[in-house]
C-alpha cells in the first residue's frame, strides 16, 4: 500500500489509533499531542518534568508525533546538553517512527538531521554562516585548555603579568570572559557580583579579552563559548535570524533550566513569536548557576510570547517510592518561587528516609561503609549505591575508610578523554593540519620532538605567521642538531599527511604512527596510553570527515580509558561517589546524603544572596530524588577543623541544615550511630577480661 501524498498547508491523513502513545500518562500525552492536530507549526509550550516523570521519553514522542503528521524530520532542531543524550532521543524517536511505518515508507526512513548539543549545532552552523560574517569556514575549535594557554600568551604578551600586584591568573581570567560571554552581562557587574577581587583589574581584563578576540581571529579559532557568541551574533541580525529560523518548523530544547542567557536568545531570536518551540525542564533542578545557567529562563518562558506558552507539569514519578517523594516535595514545597508540583508514585514503600545522626566525620564514613555493605550482602550491587556530597572534599575521610576497608569506589568525575596529555598531542598535529594558523596546537606539536623547546618552537611559528606556504616554510624552518632526525621524519609526517590521496580516517592513523616513538619515550605507561589512542581511531571511524571529529570530539568527549581515569580495572563492582552536581540525571537504589548541616548544604560559601540559596535548596532536592529504595542523610554533630587563624585545631559544631527544619521531622526516621552502650548492653554483661580477649579475637581478621 503505497503512502498517501501530503498536500501544502493540509493536514496528513489520520493516522491509526495511536499505540505509539498508549503506554504514556494522560499528562505526558497531553504534552506529546499539544497543537500536533491543529496548525502545522503549534503554539510555544513549557513542559516541567519533575525528577524522574519521563521527560526524555516524553519530547522523544513528541519529535516522533510531529514527524507522524507530517513534519519534515530535517527542520526539527533538537537542542540537548550532551551529545549522549542527543544521541539517545535519536534512538528513541527512530523506534518509535518504526512502530508507525507500517504503510508510510517516509516515517520508517526519517532521520533526524539536526540533533545535538547547543555547541555542536552551533558550529554546524557557524561553517555554513561564517563567509557571510566574516570568519573563516576552516576556523578550528580550542577546548578549555587550550584557550587558556593562547590567553595566557596574550596576557604575557600585554605585559599583565608583570604588573608586580596578583594579576588575575589565565583560568580566573578565562573564567571571568565566559561568565560575561554566556551571561551576556556587562564585565562590571560579573567582578562585581562573581570575582570581587578582580574588580580593579576590570580595564585591564577589557584590554585583554579584546587582545585574546583578536588573536583568534588571527589564527582561525574558535573557543568552546565563541560557539554560541557568534551563533548568537548571526541571530542578532534580523535578516539571517529570519532565514536561519525559517529553516527550522520546530525547535525543542531538552532541560531548559539549564540554559544561559545566550542560549534563550539564540531560541528566541529564531521564532520570536514562540510557534514551533517547546522546552521542557524542571525549575526545582535548576543547579547550574556556576556555569551560567540562569533558572529565570525557565520561570519567565510562558510569559515572553503572545498569547503565552502552554504549561503542561508532570509530576508522576517513575524512580522513587512514595515516602522518598514526600521528603523532596517537602524540601522544595518551601521555595520561594517556582511552579507548583507535588510529585507521586504507584511505589508505595513503609521504609521512611532516614535522618541519621553521628558524632563527627570518621562515624559518618564508619556509618556510610557499614550501610553500604550490609546492602551488597542483602542483594544490592555496590554500582547500585552512590554517596552524594555538596562538595568533593566532603568525601576525603570515607575514601580513606573506604580503602582501609578494601571497598572500590569511583569518584565522579575522572579524567576526561581530551584532558590526558597523549591525547592532546595526538589531537594537536590533527588540529594543526586543520588549521596551520593554530598557533597553540603548533606550540604543542613543535615541543614533542626532542630538542625544540618554547624559544625554537616561537621562533619556527613566527615564520610561519609570515608566509602561505606553510610545508615549504617548515622544510626551510632552522632548527638544533639535536632535533634534526626528529625533524625529517616530522617533515615526512606533513609531507604525508599532504598528499592527495590521503583519506579520513587514515590520516590519523598516520599520526598514530608518527607519534608512537614520542609515546614511548615521553611516558612510562606508554603502554596503556596507547590503548587511548587506539580507542581514539576507533572513535574516528564513526564521523565522515575530520572536521566533524574535530568539532565533536572537542565539544563533548567521552572519559578516558587509562588508568588515570579513577576508575577501578580489576573490579567488576565499585562503590559509586559524587558530588550531587555530577548525580543530576542519574539514579541509584540506594542513596547516602553525607554533611547536611549548615555551611555544607547550604554551602556557607554559597549565602550571599537569596538566590543563592535557593539553588542550594533545589541541590538537595536534587540529591534526594536520585534515590529510588533507601535513601539516607547524615548529620554530623561536629567538624574537626584545622588551622584556623587564631583559633588553631579546634571542633566545630554544627547545626542540621536549614532546609529539613523540625517542621520536617515527620517525613523522615530518626537514627542515632552508633548506637549507645547503654541501649545494647546485656543485663549481665561479660567480666572485663572476657571482653578483651574477644576484642583480640576480632582483631585478628580487620
Amino acid at each position: 500500500m503505497s503512502e498517501t501524498a501530503v498536500v501544502p498547508g493540509q493536514q496528513p491523513p489520520a493516522l491509526p489509533p495511536s499505540s505509539y502513545l498508549s503506554r504514556l500518562n494522560p499528562e505526558q500525552r497531553r504534552a506529546v499531542e499539544h497543537d500536533v492536530a491543529g496548525d502545522a507549526c503549534a503554539g510555544p509550550l513549557l513542559v516541567i518534568a519533575g525528577a524522574g516523570s519521563g521527560k526524555t521519553n516524553v519530547l522523544a514522542h513528541r519529535v516522533a508525533h510531529l514527524v507522524a503528521h507530517g513534519a519534515d524530520p530535517a527542520a526539527i532542531l533538537l537542542l540537548t546538553f550532551s551529545r549522549r543524550a542527543a544521541d539517545e532521543m535519536v534512538r528513541r524517536v527512530e523506534r518509535i517512527l518504526r512502530q508507525v511505518a507500517a504503510g508510510r515508507p517516509r516515517l520508517a526512513g526519517a532521520k533526524l538531521a539536526w540533533a545535538g548539543t547547543f555547541h555542536s549545532i552551533g558550529a554546524r552552523l557557524l561553517r555554513e554562516y561564517a563567509p557571510r560574517i566574516g570568519l573563516d569556514p576552516a576556523f578550528t575549535i580550542h577546548d578549555r585548555e587550550d584557550s587558556a594557554d593562547l590567553l595566557n600568551l596574550v596576557r604575557h604578551e600585554l605585559g599583565l603579568a608583570d604588573t608586580g600586584k596578583r594579576f588575575p591568573r589565565k583560568n580566573t581570567c578565562l573564567a571571568i570572559y565566559s561568565a560575561a560571554v554566556n551571561t551576556l552581562a556587562p564585565l562590571g557587574d560579573v567582578l562585581q557580583r562573581r570575582y570581587p577581587w578582580c574588580v580593579e583589574w576590570e580595564d585591564e581584563l577589557k584590554r585583554l579579552f579584546l587582545a585574546y578576540v583578536e588573536a583568534k581571529q588571527a589564527q582561525h579559532v574558535l573557543d568552546y563559548d565563541d560557539l554560541l557568541l557568534y551563533w548568537g551574533q548571526i541571530a542578532g541580525e534580523p535578516t539571517l535570524a529570519r532565514e536561519m529560523g525559517a529553516r527550522f518548523s520546530h525547535i525543542l530544547v531538552d532541560e531548559y533550566q539549564d540554559t544561559n542567557a545566550l542560549q534563550a536568545s539564540i531560541v528566541r531570536a529564531l521564532k520570536p513569536d514562540g510557534r514551533g518551540v517547546t522546552v521542557v525542564g524542571d525549575d526545582a533542578q535548576s543547579i547550574y548557576a556556576f556555569r551560567g545557567a540562569t533558572v529565570r529562563n525557565i520561570l519567565d518562558f510562558p510569559g515572553q510570547f503572545a498569547p503565552p506558552a502552554r504549561v503542561v507539569t508532570l509530576e508522576r514519578n517513575y524512580r522513587s517510592t512514595q515516602p522518598i517523594l514526600a521528603a523532596a516535595n517537602g524540601v522544595i514545597a518551601r521555595a520561594s518561587e517556582g511552579y507548583a508540583k507535588s510529585l507521586w508514585s504507584e511505589r508505595e514503600s513503609s521504609e521512611r528516609p532516614q535522618l541519621v545522626s553521628v558524632r563527627d566525620e570518621a562515624d559518618q564514613a564508619a556509618f556510610v561503609v557499614e550501610e553500604v555493605l550490609a546492602r551488597r550482602e542483602a542483594g544490592i550491587a555496590l554500582k547500585a549505591q552512590a554517596v552524594l556530597f555538596r562538595a568533593a572534599q566532603h568525601s576525603a575521610t570515607l575514601e580513606i575508610e573506604l580503602n582501609r576497608r578494601q571497598v572500590p569506589f569511583v569518584k565522579f568525575g575522572g579524567l576526561k578523554f581530551l584532558e590526558a596529555a597523549h591525547i592532546k598531542d595526538v589531537l594537536a598535529v590533527l588540529r594543526w593540519h586543520e588549521n596551520p594558523r593554530d598557533r597553540v596546537a603548533g606550540f604543542r606539536v613543535l615541543q614533542l620532538m626532542p630538542g625544540i623547546g618554547p624559544k625554537t618552537a616561537g621562533q619556527v611559528l613566527d615564520g610561519l605567521a609570515q608566509v602561505h606556504d606553510v610545508r615549504m616554510a617548515l622544510q626551510e624552518a632552522r632548527v638544533p642538531p639535536a632535533a634534526a632526525h626528529a625533524w625529517d621524519d616530522f617533515l615526512g609526517l606533513v609531507a604525508a599527511l599532504a598528499q592527495p590521496g590521503a583519506t579520513w580516517p587514515a590520516e590519523l592513523e598516520t599520526i598514530g604512527s608518527w607519534y608512537a616513538p614520542h609515546l614511548e619515550r615521553l611516558y612510562d605507561d606508554a603502554a596503556v596510553r596507547q590503548g587511548d589512542i587506539s580507542q581514539l581511531e576507533q572513535i574516528a571511524r564513526t564521523y565522515p570527515s575530520r572536521q566533524r571529529f574535530l568539532t565533536e570530539l572537542t565539544l563533548d568527549p567521552p572519559d578516558a580509558t587509562s588508568d588515570e581515569a579513577g576508575v577501578p580495572l580489576r573490579d567488576e563492582d565499585y562503590l559509586i561517589l559524587s558530588t550531587i552536581h555530577s548525580a543530576k540525571g542519574q539514579e541509584w537504589a540506594a542513596v547516602y546524603l553525607l554533611n547536611a548541616v549548615d555551611g555544607c548544604i547550604p554551602s556557607d560559601l554559597a549565602t550571599g544572596s537569596p538566590q543563592e540559596i535557593e539553588e542550594e535548596r533545589r541541590l538537595l532536592y536534587v540529591a534526594l530524588t536520585r534515590a529510588k529504595d533507601h535513601l539516607q542523610v547524615v548529620v554530623p554533630q561536629r567538624f574537626y577543623v584545622t588551622q584556623q587563624s587564631g583559633y588553631g585545631d579546634r571542633h566545630v559544631y554544627a547545626g542540621r541544615t536549614r532546609f529539613i527544619p523540625p517542621g520536617m521531622s515527620e517525613l523522615f526516621d530518626a537514627r542515632v550511630w552508633p548506637v549507645r552502650a547503654t541501649e545494647t548492653a546485656p543485663a549481665c554483661a561479660p567480666p572485663p577480661e572476657v571482653v578483651e580477649v574477644l576484642s583480640r579475637m576480632k582483631a585478628m581478621w580487620r
